[in-house]
């Protein structure tokens, strides 16, 4: 007995399959974008009043539209909105800060900000092209929207390293100024030079 593939191939089946993948597509986008308004602010509060700063500045703001006017698109293309993502992405977000960042000096922390926010363009690239498989045009219009303006963003956050190779103090300093967060930046760096020197003294195998 052949297997028929043609209810694996028709146009409902792939519809229903692109669907399922819009809405996973979506729920990552509601926990991505809440990353978005946070960590630039948590950038910010360390930076001060400097060039990578003001471009994080317009970040979170658009980020800020952006969780307003999504759950009014997904609704209407019969998606869920998604407070669970808010809730996983606000997590993600508080435990980098608490933990992960005690590590990591100030450009790394603004690098690893940055990382979220390639994350967030790539995701949205792929969700505006599932959505308009699955004619879904309203939600693929709004990620055209969203790309228009935070790619230009993204480049500028980019440009703005540029800050920290000319302020190579703040740029190794401790990304967080709390005593835990100042120790443990210099235990790191302590290891660090310790392993370099000890590269340096090892001898090379003939």
């Amino acid at each position: 007995m052949q297997h028929d593939q043609t209810a694996e191939t028709s146009p409902s089946h792939d519809h229903e399959l692109d669907h399922a993948w819009l809405a996973n597509l979506v729920r990552e986008l509601f926990q991505t974008e809440q990353s978005a308004r946070r960590h630039p602010r948590v950038e910010i509060q360390r930076l001060g009043d400097v060039p990578p700063a003001q471009v994080l500045r317009a970040v979170a703001a658009h980020a800020d539209e952006a969780l307003v006017a999504l759950p009014v698109v997904v609704t209407e293309e019969q998606l869920p909105v998604s407070l669970g993502g808010r809730t996983v992405g606000a997590a993600f977000s508080a435990l980098r800060n608490q933990i992960v960042d005690l590590f990591l000096t100030a450009e790394r922390s603004y690098r690893a900000t940055l990382l979220g926010m390639r994350h967030g363009v790539d995701l949205v690239v792929l969700l505006e092209q599932v959505a308009r498989r699955d004619r879904a045009d309203a939600l693929a219009d709004w990620c055209a929207d969203w790309l228009a303006r935070r790619r230009p963003l993204l480049a500028d956050a980019e440009q703005a390293l540029s800050w920290f190779a000319q302020n190579p103090e703040r740029a190794l300093a401790a990304s967080e100024r709390r005593p835990l967060a100042r120790a443990f930046h210099a235990l790191s760096v302590g290891f660090e030079r310790l392993a370099d020197r000890r590269r340096r003294t090892t001898p090379r195998p003939a």
